[in-house]
């Protein structure tokens, strides 16, 4: 948790009750999009678990980020690292022969 809230930025607030409240649910719909994406939680202390963090994390951050109604501004678009990340991971999906 210390490492996605420094990811996230908000290492200061992590005593405030909407951090509280919403981050370990953001957490969980990572997790939750990952295992539906077909990449699941790989062994900790490895590379992809690396990988797969930087992903999780990455997802709770937009999701914090773009939890208003609207988004300001006109220019939305996916992260090409994000997705080089997800592919990367469902490549190296444990079982999974190419």
């Amino acid at each position: 948790m210390a490492s996605l809230l420094a990811y996230c930025k908000l290492t200061e607030l992590a005593d405030d009750p909407e951090v509280q409240a919403l981050i370990p649910v953001l957490y969980e719909s990572a997790v939750g999009y990952l295992a539906n994406a077909g990449v699941s939680q790989p062994l900790p202390g490895t590379p992809r678990a690396a990988q797969y963090d930087l992903c999780v994390n990455y997802l709770v951050l937009d999701a914090w980020e773009r939890r208003e109604v609207t988004i300001t501004g006109t220019i939305t678009a996916d992260n090409p690292a994000f997705r080089r990340l997800i592919n990367q991971l469902k490549l190296t999906e444990p079982g999974v022969e190419l």
